[in-house]
């Protein structure tokens, strides 16, 4: 994969871009802590499936004006979006507040944030709902009654979807990229 370093101001964030040019492309966030490739083996399928990969190597310091910037100097006018843990929380945020600059939906580990979570706690009371299609995946971080309160927080059509695993991009990359097609597709 190509990496690319991304300033705007005084930050700076380092993406890995691959796959056909094409018009679709999926932006990729990972979790605190998830190594530069915890999503090499899910970007192999999806470009198989003529799909462009825009993976962010780490979240920290990134928030949705980043983001808006990072796809602005990469000339993407929209993306489907997928993330998992703390990149989940991320896309829940992008998809409420960016409505026409994303197109779906696919997280893992993470409710939506004005869900209570396993521990009672609300991480984003204020978040506004997605008006666009997603998909949860629902792991082993993740209890199934907080991926089916999320629902009532999607106003598109909203899928679950359980794997037992605890980290879908290494153990269950197939079943990811599997979903994010799905998503990406308009049939």
């Amino acid at each position: 994969m190509k990496s690319r370093r991304i300033t705007v101001g005084d930050r700076a964030w380092t993406v890995r871009v691959d796959g056909p040019e094409s018009r679709h492309s999926v932006l990729l966030l990972p979790d605190t802590g998830d190594p530069v490739d915890v999503y090499d083996q899910v970007c192999a399928r999806l470009h198989t499936s003529d799909l462009r990969t825009i993976a962010v190597e780490s979240i920290a310091d990134l928030d949705p004006a980043g983001v808006y910037a990072i796809l602005d100097e990469l000339g993407v006018p929209w993306v489907n979006v997928a993330g998992r843990g703390a990149g989940a929380e991320l896309g829940w945020q992008l998809c409420a507040g960016g409505f026409g600059r994303f197109i779906s939906l696919v997280v893992a580990d993470r409710g939506h944030p004005a869900t209570p979570g396993a521990d009672g706690t609300v991480a984003d009371a204020g978040c506004r709902p997605v008006e666009l299609s997603a998909t949860l995946l629902v792991t082993k971080n993740l209890p199934r009654a907080v991926a089916e309160a999320s629902g009532r927080y999607v106003y598109g059509e909203f899928r679950m979807v359980e794997i037992d695993v605890d980290n879908v991009a290494t153990e269950a990359d197939h079943e990811l990229a599997t979903q994010i097609v799905l998503r990406t597709s308009l049939w």
